[in-house]
């Protein structure tokens, strides 16, 4: 029953749990020097579980989700581009 447990634990945190809004799928991820000319539609933070049940989630699979999370609220903010304004750390 243990192994069971830690298996879905692992397997969990592989998984991903955002998901792609409508249009979102549109929304590029550019660099600050990319989009020097443009106009900032607005500013949004978003966030993840780095962690779950003491066991560190993939990395990558953290930054995709968070990069979705942004895409998502760009397409509310009624924009096409999103740009990181920090390294991910900790989920954040």
């Amino acid at each position: 029953m243990r192994l069971v447990l830690l298996l879905t634990l692992f397997l969990g945190t592989a998984c991903t749990w955002v998901k792609l809004a409508p249009d979102a799928d549109q929304v590029r991820l550019a660099t600050q020097a990319e989009v020097a000319g443009c106009k900032q539609a607005g500013i949004t933070t978003v966030s993840v579980k780095a962690d779950v049940a003491s066991f560190a989630r993939n990395s990558a699979q953290v930054q995709t989700e968070l990069e979705t999370l942004a895409r998502n609220e760009a397409v509310k903010l009624k924009g096409d581009t999103i740009v990181p304004a920090t390294a991910m750390k900790d989920g954040e």
